[in-house]
Parts: C-alpha cells; sequence; structure tokens
C-alpha cells in the first residue's frame, strides 16, 4: 500500500509492529537515513539493537546468499519484543529475494524495513511494497518538513514549549538547513533549554542556528529582488559551503517572492501587503521589502514566481546538470529581470 506522506509522518511516530514490511525510497539519502533511523528506533526500542532485534543486511549480500533475509526474518533471539530485519541500499535487483520473503512471512516474524533510492514508479520493487496487502511504500522527497514533523522533532528534544516567533524563525531555518542539519540544530536547542521551563524564544533559536545561514540567505534574496547580480555567486558560494541545498534555496526564494507578489496585490498597497503577512516579515526586512515589491509589479513578480516553478520542478527531476549552477542561472535571471524598467 502507498502511504501519503502525511500518514507517513505519523506511521514513522507510531508504527505498527503487525506489519509485514516497510519501503522506504527517494533522492535524498539523508533524509531516507533519518526517517529509516525513527521508524526502527520507534518499532524495536532504545534496546532493540543491544538485544539483538535488530538484523542489518546490505542488498549486495543478498545476491551473494539469498537465504539471509528469510533467516533473518525467522531467527528468534533470547530477548523478546518486536524484531526487525533491515536491508539497505536495495534496487530492483533484490525484489526477487524480497518477494520470497514477504511471501513467507507470518505473524511473529520480524518486520521487513528496506531503504532504496529514487526508483521508478513503475518498477518491480515499488510495486511489491504499493500492492502488498500488509505493508507499505513511502516515498521520501525533497519537500520541507510540515509543521507536525517540526513539532515531532521538538518533543524528541524536550522541548514542549515554542513561542510563535521562534516557530515561525525554526520553520525559515527547516526550509534553508538540509534535514540532518535542522534535526542537530534543535538538539542543539534541546540542550541549550535543559533545564529552562521558559518557552523557546527568537533569540534562544539564534543562539543555536548555524552561524550566519540565515542572514547569509536574506542577503542572497535581497541581492535578487534588488537586482544586484554581481553579488548573487560571492553569497551563493558561501551558503553552498555551508550545506545549503539547491532545493532549500528555491524555496526560500519562491516563499521571499510570493510574500512581494502578496504584498504588491493587497488592495491598501505594499506597505499594508507586508504588514499583513503571515509569518509576519522581521523588521529590519520591512522596508527592503516594501520597496521590493513597489519597484517589481504584479505583473514582473508573476514571471517570477513562473520561473522559479520551473526551476523548482527541473531541480526535481532526473536531470543531470549541476542542481546550484541550474539555481545560480535562474538567480540571475530573477536579478537582471528586476533591473528592468
Amino acid at each position: 500500500m502507498k502511504l501519503a506522506p502525511r500518514d507517513a509522518s505519523k506511521y514513522f511516530a507510531k508504527p505498527d509492529p503487525g506489519r509485514t514490511g516497510v519501503l522506504i525510497f527517494g533522492p535524498d539519502a539523508m533524509r531516507i537515513a533519518l526517517k529509516r533511523q525513527e521508524l526502527i528506533a520507534n518499532l524495536i526500542g532504545p534496546q532493540g539493537e543491544e538485544e539483538m532485534r535488530l538484523t542489518r543486511i546490505p542488498a549486495s549480500e543478498l545476491r551473494k546468499d539469498p537465504a539471509l533475509l528469510s533467516d533473518a526474518i525467522k531467527s528468534q533471539g533470547f530477548f523478546p519484543g518486536p524484531r526487525v530485519a533491515f536491508v539497505e541500499d536495495a534496487t530492483e535487483t533484490a525484489t526477487k529475494v524480497i518477494t520470497t520473503a514477504l511471501d513467507d512471512w507470518q505473524e511473529g516474524d520480524a518486520q521487513v524495513i528496506v531503504t532504496a533510492g529514487n526508483l521508478k514508479a513503475r518498477g518491480a520493487l515499488r510495486k511489491l511494497f504499493e500492492t502488498h496487502p500488509n505493508a507499505f511504500a513511502i516515498g521520501i522527497y525533497d519537500d520541507p518538513p510540515t509543521r507536525d514533523e517540526i513539532e515531532a522533532d521538538l518533543r524528541r528534544a524536550g522541548i514542549s514549549g515554542v513561542e510563535t516567533e521562534a516557530m515561525n524563525d525554526l520553520t525559515g531555518l527547516s526550509r534553508v538547513l538540509d534535514p540532518g542539519d535542522f534535526r542537530q540544530t534543535v538538539e542543539k536547542l534541546g540542550l541549550y533549554k535543559l533545564g529552562d521551563g521558559a518557552p523557546v524564544t527568537p533569540d534562544d533559536v539564534l543562539a543555536v542556528a548555524p552561524a550566519s545561514t540565515e542572514a547569509e540567505l536574506d542577503d542572497l534574496l535581497h541581492a535578487v529582488a534588488e537586482g544586484r547580480k554581481g553579488e548573487i555567486g560571492p553569497v551563493l558560494a558561501r551558503l553552498q559551503a555551508q550545506g545549503v541545498q539547491a532545493v532549500g534555496l528555491c524555496i526560500g526564494a519562491t516563499r521571499h517572492f510570493r510574500a512581494l507578489h502578496a504584498a504588491s496585490s493587497d488592495p491598501g498597497g505594499p506597505a499594508q501587503g507586508i504588514n499583513r503577512l503571515r509569518p509576519p516579515v522581521h523588521f529590519k526586512s520591512r522596508d527592503r521589502m516594501v520597496r521590493q515589491a513597489q519597484k517589481w509589479g504584479i505583473r514582473r513578480l508573476e514571471q517570477a514566481l513562473e520561473m522559479l516553478v520551473e526551476t523548482d520542478l527541473t531541480l526535481r527531476s532526473s536531470q543531470k546538470a549541476p542542481v546550484m549552477a541550474l539555481m545560480e542561472r535562474t538567480l540571475i535571471r530573477l536579478a537582471m529581470l528586476g533591473e528592468k524598467k
């Protein structure tokens, strides 16, 4: 069965030990690893690996010994509790072995967790899990985390109270950092607030955020919107060195230009439009964004958004061009569009 992203988040947090198996696939190995870790930890508990209730099998080993997976599913250890047979980096060539293991699975056997790369929609491995009555196929893509996922990360870090502005800041960080860096930031925030019962404030988020990432991104977006194309390359290089991904940059740029479009479309004018935006614009950027909205106008902002949507689709496709170069080209084109009278 296919599991939608919203339902998948709930399942990762509270998995069903009675399921036969789960296939987690997608283009981003880090995102796959984080979801797989969460799923396995919630299935077997914090002591599961120490109690030898987790068996790891590289998919390449299945070609040498096809019985490895079936043996792992059936074997019983000394410790009671749910068990997991984890197949890592599977490809279509492993489908036959995994099919046999799923067909032989019975209640009480270890749950089969399989991770894979960006599988084709009509591929045999995806079809196996999508059509299985007691297994799930879950695609993990480069979409930014949802509010529920961010709140789940905060709970895992022991954080229960967050001010609205601080949550807006965390949401912004989640869109410019890769998933591993964002989770580390939340864990640092949990340690920073250890023993402090007060809600998380924007200053708390600033104290643990990766150095200057958000400020650098704001500098880049303002340079683009103000037509300063000569500044794009150096700022982009610094962001890339900090681990910011092209998709995250595209999401940030789209959010910025959507805000300008909303402000420009407001009946009360750009100044009132900026004031109405939610989440609210940081006071340091307010006047600049008012001027940007006035300068661009609705028509050119719509052109900019079309350009960004096209770039986003290209970045998420199977094209082979360097993704950061594609993003840089789009930002330069936007800056040139903003220069026009």
